[in-house]
């Protein structure tokens, strides 16, 4: 047929656009010359995705009432709070969601869970972003096309008839189905795929961890046996050795361990912990440490190696870096109450290794405890991704469920095999790249969209309720098993409650379990296993040689994005990494040297090359790096995150599946601009410890108070008497903060602060009110790194009032800066008189370009139009709830701040210094309080903590 007259092509004008970003898929279709055929199609397109949106794969019958008539409880106006749980690599961590008229906004730790105690990290504050997604997935795909529910279910029914089939050669029902899944610690999820397991014999659950903690699995199975987990108590250890470890940061319970590890920093409020850290790329575990050793990859296992030598057998210290025979005599001192953690980036042998020293040093009972997995199920899937693949590749797997996870993405290699299954169909919340690779795509209702129970780090069963009706439809995962076995469709909660009728038989047992969040009595069980004898031989010294000082990539997964997960999420995107301070991008981290020795600047392109692939990117010198050691960090580079996350960032993913050494050359080509926050907004002409004062715990037993002063206001011009029964204040103690940015992103939420993109970063214009500085001191290449937080110190004495031409930013009676919006008039007089460079100017109209939609926003705090300045405001809006609390209930005032109720470390104390009995008095009655730039005369009150350090006096500085 011939086309029409002229050929045209369809242009990308917005309409098309925004069909693209939703059906990724139709990019090459509108791209074609238009011609008679290919219109009736589009029209047929356009019929059949009317079709589907009208379409519902089964909403909740019950639950759920309608706002006409509010529910019981309810107010207009005030918020309803509900408990559930967020998943993290598979296990729990309780939240607490804050509903204004049903609408999911803020998420807070839940304080009954053992695995969150109240915190939140920033990947649950994040959640409320991805709830109100719009690029989360609308329908099932065929092929990457839109399809009907029906036809979704005809094929299931047909690949489950073709599972069930018995074959030729004499083969029991099954063989051939796979099922994928990552980390499960969900009982009821767990026993569901059992079912579909015993319904197919023949078939093969694998288990898949993207991030590639199977090295943990694998070495407490050398050291114990199957099904056992280890649950640490940092906070009863006098000595604690992080060998690359993700203990504060990452790894499960980490909320939990940087609570009770914090608990021991401060020596104004009891006894000091030690912490030794060795690794080859700064982490907030080695921020953290009294003494941070840097070992390049190749000497890692070196010191493993002697380790487990002066450790487990006993052999005299000999050679090894001059550190660590302290270290170890430390280790030794406080037998039982000592303990060392390994990174998940070593090899089983290791990991067994490192829990032979732990048995040695004495420590099971106080400091750790052998339990129960936690995981589902009790024994080892017996199918490996690996072994999927070789089964793929060779034909054996004939249909293929993918529950939850995207490994297209994630392994270029499976996106190969996957071509060899003739049945594939993948579980997801949004059209990912699996989703588009596989032949069927099931919309996955969002985890605040469905029921379910996971268990945390410990074993705790936190239970899963719905926060709202899947805003873009969707199937609930044990929904999709059973649609598998060909049963009826059974509500999820029904099943949820079947589970556990026996320890929740009543309905306000299950009631009180769904208020609390959690099933109480379900931690895991202590186990007696003893350490194996095979731990002891791959202990052997002999067992970690060193390896080639050659330049090694290690591959991380990125702080935030983590394995792209979260790469769709522009809070995420732009919240400046802890260490590098860089947004938006995810350039090559490289040591000073070898930058100087390749003559290369921040922003320069190379070229990495390992085995038959390569990557071309940035650079960005990361200080405190070993020799010879690069970084790059996965979860960038998506090709189907959404419109967002797509083509941000450089895949790195395709030389995790690559082996041996790295090469990197310098492309003599423009450097590319790397949007950082590190120089924008800080003190400037201050020396490091100015501001972040630090000494020794030494120092201090010799005079408490040699980092104090300047926190109560003297020598001023004039006094100034609020005149108020409360004066608010803030304490944040550095020897606590670790820097994981969990304020920052909680304060972004709370206070609807807009993100402004990448160009608008690099003109310095970023938003947050809240920043955490990160501070050096010593030389690059092993410098002693701190972390600052910085936000409006609401000074007695403000500069920035006395400056503000139209009285925008004022007094209020209990000593807050206020900001009055529709004054001021965007002079930025205030942001160059504020010392402590704490003020955010609105340029444009940020909030009118984000893709959320305006009820995900916090209903409370104002949207700010162009034009104004911001700032941290103490959560004004919460006290002014507190304050309405009161006067209702005759109680004085509990305020918490956003940024303080998301510290995993407590690191921030808030509350009214009139009151002697508040936390926040007594933490500002410490000796080493002090204000931040007491020369200036500001009389803030935010005041610090100044951070000690335990070092160990045998250990040269």
């Amino acid at each position: 047929m011939p086309p029409l007259e002229g050929g045209s092509r369809i242009g990308m004008d917005v309409s098309d656009a925004a069909l693209v970003r939703h059906f990724p898929q139709l990019e090459a279709a509108l791209s074609h010359t238009l011609d008679r055929r290919r219109m009736l199609k589009l029209l047929g397109l356009a019929l059949a995705s009317g079709g589907v949106a009208g379409c519902d794969p089964g909403t909740p019958d019950r639950g759920f009432v309608s706002a006409v008539r509010a529910a019981q409880g309810v107010v207009p106006g005030l918020p309803n709070i509900y408990a559930t749980a967020h998943m993290r690599d598979g296990y729990a961590e309780g939240i607490l969601v804050t509903h204004q008229m049903g609408r999911p906004i803020k998420i807070e730790g839940n304080p009954d869970h053992p695995s969150s105690l109240g915190a939140t990290d920033v990947t649950a504050q994040a959640l409320v972003y991805d709830f109100y997604d719009p690029d989360r997935a609308t329908g099932p795909l065929h092929r990457g096309m839109p399809t009907s529910w029906p036809d979704l279910a005809a094929a299931m029914q047909a690949m489950r008839a073709t599972a069930t089939a018995p074959h030729p050669d004499g083969t029991q029902a099954g063989e051939g189905l796979r099922i994928l899944t990552g980390t499960i610690t969900s009982p009821t999820l767990g026993r569901a795929i059992e079912q579909v397991l015993a319904t197919f014999p023949g078939a093969i659950w694998h288990q898949w961890d993207a991030i590639g903690r199977e090295s943990v699995t694998q070495g407490l199975d050398l050291a114990y046996g199957p099904s056992i987990a280890i649950v640490a108590h940092p906070g009863q250890a006098d000595v604690l050795l992080a060998l690359d470890s993700d203990l504060l940061d990452s790894a499960p319970g980490h909320l939990a361990y940087a609570r009770a590890f914090a608990a021991r920093r401060n020596p104004a409020r009891g006894t000091m912990n030690r912490l030794y850290a060795v690794e080859p790329t700064p982490s907030l575990t080695g921020v953290a440490a009294d003494h941070r050793f840097i070992a390049t990859p190749a000497m890692m296992n070196e010191v493993i190696g002697r380790l487990s030598a002066q450790l487990l057998q006993n052999e005299a210290p000999s050679g090894g870096p001059d550190w660590l025979t302290p270290v170890v005599a430390d280790l030794r001192a406080h037998h039982g109450r000592a303990f060392v953690h390994l990174g998940p980036d070593y090899p089983a042998e290791a990991q067994a290794a490192v829990q032979a020293m732990n048995e040695a040093l004495g420590g099971r009972g106080a400091v750790f405890d052998i339990v129960e997995s936690p995981c589902y199920p009790p024994a080892p899937p017996t199918g490996t991704l690996a072994a999927l693949m070789d089964d793929m590749e060779r034909g054996a797997v004939r249909a293929l469920l993918i529950l939850d996870v995207n490994p297209v993405c994630q392994s270029p290699r499976f996106a190969a095999a996957l071509k060899h299954v003739p049945n594939s169909i993948a579980l997801s919340d949004r059209p990912h790249e699996t989703a588009l690779a596989a032949q069927w795509h099931v919309p996955l209702a969002h985890a605040m969209e469905e029921w379910g129970d996971a268990r945390g780090h410990d074993g705790t069963v936190a239970l899963i309720q719905p926060q709202a009706v899947p805003l873009y439809g969707g199937m609930n995962a044990l929904s999709a098993l059973h649609a598998c076995l060909g049963q009826p469709s059974r509500p999820a909660m029904d099943m949820l409650r079947d589970a556990w009728r026996d320890r929740l038989p009543t309905p306000r047992d299950w009631h009180d379990a769904l208020a609390a969040g959690v099933i109480a009595g379900t931690v895991s069980r202590r186990v007696d296993a003893p350490l194996r004898q095979a731990a002891m031989r791959v202990a052997s010294p002999a067992s970690f040689p060193r390896a080639a000082n050659e330049a090694v990539l290690l591959l991380r997964p990125d702080p935030y994005l983590w394995d792209g997960r979260g790469a769709n999420n522009p809070w995420l995107q732009e919240l400046p990494r802890p260490l590098s301070k860089v947004v938006w991008d995810n350039p090559l981290l490289v040591p000073p040297d070898m930058a100087q020795a390749m003559n290369l600047r921040n922003g320069d392109r190379v070229i990495l090359t390992r085995g038959t692939t390569r990557a071309q990117l940035p650079i960005w010198i990361q200080p405190g790096q070993a020799t010879g050691c690069v970084v790059g960090l996965l979860g960038w580079g998506r090709r189907h995150a959404g419109e967002t996350g797509n083509g941000v960032g450089t895949d790195l993913y395709p030389l995790r599946d690559m082996t041996g050494p790295v090469q990197i050359e310098a492309l003599r080509t423009p450097a590319t601009p790397i949007a950082c926050t590190e120089h924008h907004a800080t003190a400037v002409g201050t020396a490091p410890s100015d501001v972040a004062r630090h000494g020794t715990l030494a120092q201090f037993r010799d005079r408490p108070d040699f980092l104090g002063g300047g926190a109560t206001p003297h020598d001023a011009l004039y006094h100034r008497d609020p005149g108020a029964p409360v004066a608010w204040g803030m304490s944040i103690d550095l020897n606590a903060c670790i820097g994981c940015n969990a304020c920052v992103s909680a304060c972004q939420v709370e206070n609807n602060i807009p993100v402004v993109g990448r160009d608008e970063v690099l003109r310095q214009r970023e938003m947050h009110w809240l920043r955490i500085d990160r501070l050096y001191e010593g030389t690059e290449h092993a410098p002693d790194t701190f972390f600052q937080p910085m936000l409006c110190m609401h000074c007695e004495q403000a500069p920035c009032e006395t400056v503000c031409p139209v009285g925008a930013t004022t007094h209020d009676s209990e000593g807050l800066n206020v900001m009055v919006y529709n004054r001021c008039i965007g002079t930025k007089f205030c942001s160059n008189n504020c010392p402590y460079k704490v003020r955010r100017f609105n340029y444009f109209a940020f909030a009118e370009h984000e893709s959320r939609p305006p009820i995900s926003r916090n209903p409370d705090v104002s949207v700010r139009a162009r034009g104004v300045m911001e700032k941290c405001t103490f959560c004004v809006q919460r006290i002014a709830q507190a304050r309405i609390v009161a006067d209702r209930d005759g109680m004085g005032e509990q305020v918490v701040t956003a940024c303080q109720a998301a510290c995993p470390a407590q690191a921030i104390s808030f509350g009214n210094i009139n009151d002697p009995a508040a936390e926040v008095t007594r933490r500002k009655a410490s000796p080493l309080t002090y204000a931040a730039l007491p020369e200036q005369g500001t009389h803030p009150r935010v005041t610090y903590e100044a951070r000690i350090l335990n070092r160990n006096p045998a250990i040269p500085s």
